[in-house]
């Protein structure tokens, strides 16, 4: 088994990855990317969200570096901010949504890694989609549980998404 070559924080934020990879106290972590309907799915969610931003007062931006812990960065796949959130360059304030879209490689057990991140930092909405499977999920610390009337949505604002548009998504002509 190898070894994993630890770098400090600041290497890693100086650093540009392609993909971007996690930070993991040290260690550099990449993730699963570049699959078709991964990226179709954050085209998607950035898109929906871009043509609702007014009315939902958020901004979805795609593969932006998260700061968990001191030592802990994350990229979700579609990070949702509020309007009134901090401009930050790397956020450090909670997102409104975190948003993983798995590739064929994920787990559920690496994914509830990264829900656990996500939830320890305060995010109160994390979503996730499995595309081979046409599932998708609320996610927890608790674990995941899946949208009982078809539609993500954020209590306490407009924000929904209907899930047969999601995967319609994927129907698209290659």
């Amino acid at each position: 088994m190898a070894t994993a070559i630890l770098i400090p924080v600041s290497e890693y934020l100086d650093t540009t990855y392609r993909p971007d990879c996690d930070y993991l106290e040290g260690e550099v972590v990449e993730r699963n990317v570049g699959e078709r309907w991964h990226g179709r799915l954050q085209n998607f969610f950035g898109f929906i969200f871009r043509l609702n931003e007014a009315v939902w007062r958020v901004q979805a931006i795609p593969e932006l570096r998260v700061q968990v812990r001191a030592e802990r960065y994350r990229i979700p796949d579609v990070c949702v901010i509020r309007n009134e959130d901090p401009v930050e360059q790397i956020v450090r304030t909670p997102p409104l949504i975190c948003i993983e879209v798995l590739s064929k490689k994920d787990t559920l057990g690496d994914l509830q890694e990264r829900v656990n991140d996500y939830a320890a930092m305060g995010v109160q909405n994390i979503w996730a989609v499995d595309p081979w499977k046409r599932l998708a999920y609320y996610c927890s610390a608790r674990g995941f549980q899946q949208p009982e009337d078809g539609f993500f949505r954020v209590q306490g604002t407009p924000i929904q998404v209907a899930l047969s548009q999601v995967f319609a998504e994927l129907d698209q002509p290659e």
